[in-house]
């Protein structure tokens, strides 16, 4: 089977298992621009530049339009020893990832650090593992809360204690993810990229009650993505995703493409064009502008499920994302082929 086949093959393998499985939401729809937080092995994944710095920000539905859900992350990554392991390079990273929902002031921020070594394997193929380990604390505002008991009749009363067994208004923990790559250059019109990982391996409590009440595990997340860069008549670059994750009983997939359109004839600036679907959940057009190493993406997830509590409302998205090169590594080899303009 040639190369072209087998590409083509394993996409639609991965389309027809994202068909079948329930939607969950992700943190980030643009998963693609948030890939530490996507994999750990990703950390340091950039064959042409030396660094990368990142930023996302997400405002989702909430079951009131004065308590949406906000999801943000700033994160950064490089690349290490370039010049002493052959054919090979360390990444190093890191993110912060910030939620903020409801009428409780839920939110919970976390911060992790990843690494990853990449390794040549013959000219074509590079295999890449990487680590995470991180700590998020939670906060609510218990006072905010409501409970049936505090029902007087005619309205909530915060005069009345709700019973409930909080123990806590902050929990925290320690978090560990580990995962693998695997980058398949055909040429330098087609790449293939498939990757897997674990999150919450050592499944942390997270619970505002005491132990006795609610032991409050998190399940391991366990996910897989799928995706290729493929050059199309030297003006378009077509990269089809497919991302699946499996937490605890729930199952959340997005499967769809994003392709880049060449501006200039040099590839300084292009316009960025895409659309996705997550599963009974959403479709999710995007667009964007790159300019030499700097990328801007808005994405808006369309809300087409059955649940009727966000009132059909969506989400929009946006991610910027800057690339560059130290002046130390100029004129330094690619010990990877890509796909670009």
């Amino acid at each position: 089977m040639k190369w072209k086949q087998k590409i083509v093959l394993i996409l639609l393998l991965a389309t027809g298992v994202a068909t079948n499985t329930r939607a969950q939401d992700l943190n980030f729809s643009q998963y693609f621009n948030a890939p530490l937080i996507v994999n750990p092995a990703n950390t340091g994944f950039n064959p042409d530049f030396d660094f990368r710095i990142g930023g996302n920000y997400r405002n989702k539905w909430g079951l009131s339009p004065s308590n949406p859900y906000r999801t943000m992350s700033v994160w950064a990554d490089t690349k290490l020893f370039q010049d002493r392991f052959e054919n090979g390079w360390l990444g190093l990273g890191g993110y912060l990832l910030k939620d903020a929902a409801g009428a409780g002031s839920l939110s919970a921020t976390s911060g992790f650090a990843t690494i990853a070594y990449h390794q040549m394997v013959g000219y074509n193929s590079l295999l890449s593992g990487g680590f995470g380990l991180g700590y998020t604390a939670k906060r609510i505002d218990i006072s905010k809360l409501t409970s049936d008991n505090t029902w007087n009749g005619s309205f909530f009363d915060a005069n009345i204690p709700s019973n409930e067994p909080y123990a806590n208004s902050q929990a925290s923990f320690l978090d560990l993810q580990v995962g693998l790559n695997y980058a398949y250059f055909a040429s330098d019109k087609v790449y293939f990229n498939a990757g897997v990982s674990i999150g919450h391996i050592n499944t942390p409590r997270e619970s505002f009650f005491d132990p006795s009440v609610s032991d409050g595990r998190i399940d391991r997340r366990y996910s897989a993505f799928v995706n290729a860069s493929i050059k199309l008549q030297d003006v378009w670059i077509v990269n089809p995703n497919v991302y699946v994750s499996k937490m605890g009983g729930n199952w959340e997939t997005v499967v769809g493409f994003n392709a880049n359109r060449d501006l200039t004839g040099n590839g300084v600036s292009q316009l960025i064009l895409g659309l996705y679907y997550r599963n009974k959940d959403a479709f999710i057009p995007m667009v964007g502008y790159q300019v030499s190493d700097l990328k801007f993406t808005i994405n808006y997830d369309a809300t087409v499920s059955s649940m009727a509590a966000n009132g059909t409302r969506g989400a929009y998205e946006l991610s910027i994302v800057k690339s560059g090169i130290f002046p130390s590594s100029a004129g330094r080899a690619v010990k990877c082929p890509t796909v670009k303009f």
